[in-house]
């Protein structure tokens, strides 16, 4: 036994193994990588390039966009209420800014507030699922207030972590998939149950292949929930009405809950393309399908505003059984309350300045303009990556990324196992230390066997984005002159 001194109460092998075996390949070796080279070029360390390209993150306010001035003004007239004698603020905002402060605990933003967030908030979200979904009720009790999309999330699954018949539970997510799930049902000790997306298809999803994940699953776990993201991450398509009526019709067959990843629902870009909310459509499907469970997402970080480091979302539990809803709330007592700035967020969101309020040009102005931006980004990446030797990649109908495919030689693929890496992370890291761009291999969001991709934000500004994707262009014709000699 080693001396006291030495020992540790927490060590590997007392590591929960479920930690040791997470992974979230957003934040992975690459971005630890790339902070460390971003702290060599500041101590001098001479590169072939002057700066760090994030392109593996969506985090959009890192990448130059600017944030929205109504919400920026909301918090701090929030944060410092004296502010609201300057005659420079608008009264729109200053009225947002008390009725907020009137419904915080002894009228400061630094209170807890209800462990399901304030209240006003709260009813101005469902007031903004009612307008969005063509007046279609929603009820403000429906609504919780969390620290981000990802808690709320990580709250809903935690719901299911109960062994049936001596089978764990298992989720089936779509593959591609954003890493928060996987992570997730490691972290649980749950079943991640893979259904893969057609890339052929535009990234399409197809009822097949959800039969047949389900089928396989079934053999060894008790499938739960069906999770579906839309506008996708990592691969960027919107979902038809046609094929989301076909998912609601598999998951009532099935008796899974529905867990719908909206957070993106602001970013569509393609002109035939349409954002349906699962509520609506299954709502408007009628009996026996608008009474079944669904679990709604929805975020601050993405959309036109990116106040990622806010920490803002809600869920809309629709159809839950009124006592696990109550279990939901006592889980949520736990932690007191989601961030009360996170909150404020949503507020400026969901109940943004009327056409009457002063605010209301200069808000118009600065939400379409980043709209059209980011519209622009996204066919500047697809035009980009399909000119490149050995590139395929699908048009970005929504969300923040392209997850193109990429065709590797088989000598970068020897010098890729000689590491111990996958092909797609091999390729990622050789870009990263030539060119200081950092993206995401494909194997850390899934893919189909024999195949390699990476996801790449399309959030750096127009400019910076042009230097990217040109410097993208030169690694890739060395790199492949490299590997095919």
């Amino acid at each position: 036994m080693s001396p006291k001194s030495s020992w540790k109460c927490l060590r590997m092998d007392t590591l929960n193994p479920n930690i040791k075996a997470m992974e979230y390949a957003v934040r992975g070796p690459l971005v630890i990588r790339a902070r460390e080279i971003e702290e060599e070029l500041q101590k001098g360390v001479q590169k072939s390039f002057k700066e760090v390209i994030h392109a593996n993150i969506g985090d959009c306010h890192a990448m130059g966009q600017p944030p929205i001035t109504y919400i920026r003004q909301v918090l701090a007239l929030v944060s410092y209420p004296e502010l609201m004698r300057q005659p420079y603020f608008p009264d729109d905002v200053k009225r947002k800014a008390r009725d907020i402060l009137d419904s915080c605990c002894g009228g400061s933003v630094g209170s807890y507030t209800d462990s399901w967030g304030i209240e006003i908030v709260r009813k101005h979200v469902a007031q903004y699922i009612e307008r969005r979904d063509g007046g279609i009720p929603s009820n403000f009790q429906d609504i919780i207030l969390t620290t981000g999309a990802t808690d709320a999330i990580k709250g809903i699954i935690k719901l299911m972590i109960c062994d049936i018949n001596s089978k764990k539970p298992g989720i089936m997510i779509p593959i591609p998939q954003y890493p928060v799930y996987s992570a997730t049902l490691t972290e649980f000790d749950m079943v991640r149950i893979d259904y893969y997306l057609n890339e052929s298809t535009g990234w399409g999803l197809e009822i097949n292949e959800l039969k047949r994940a389900y089928t396989e699953a079934r053999k060894t776990c008790n499938p739960r929930a069906l999770v579906v993201i839309n506008p996708g991450n990592p691969t960027g398509q919107v979902l038809s009405r046609k094929n989301i009526e076909e998912v609601i019709k598999f998951a009532y067959e099935h008796d899974l809950l529905l867990l719908a990843d909206e957070v993106y629902q602001d970013n569509v870009y393609d002109e035939n393309s349409t954002f349906h909310s699962f509520k609506k459509v299954m709502v408007e499907m009628g009996e026996p399908y608008c009474d079944h469970e669904l679990a709604s997402f929805m975020s601050c970080s993405k959309g036109y505003a990116g106040e990622c480091g806010l920490r803002g979302g809600y869920v809309e539990v629709v159809n839950m059984c009124p006592e696990v809803k109550l279990m939901f709330m006592k889980m949520l007592f736990a932690v007191l309350c989601p961030t009360v700035f996170g909150q404020i967020v949503i507020d400026c969101i969901v109940d943004p300045p009327k056409k009457s309020d002063p605010s209301y040009p200069l808000f118009e102005q600065e939400k379409t303009a980043v709209l059209g931006s980011l519209k622009f980004r996204a066919e500047m990446v697809y035009d980009a990556f399909n000119s490149f030797e050995g590139f395929s990649c699908n048009r970005v109908q929504g969300a923040m990324y392209a997850f193109p495919q990429i065709k590797l030689p088989s000598k970068a693929i020897e010098e890729a196992e000689r590491r111990k890496l996958s092909p797609d992370a091999f390729y990622a890291f050789e870009l990263l230390e030539n060119t200081g761009v950092c993206i995401v291999p494909g194997s850390g969001f899934g893919q189909k066997s024999g195949t390699f991709h990476f996801r790449t934000t399309i959030l750096p500004q127009p400019d910076k984005l042009k230097i990217m994707l040109e410097i993208f262009n030169k690694f890739h014709k060395e790199f492949m002159r490299k590997y095919t000699s």
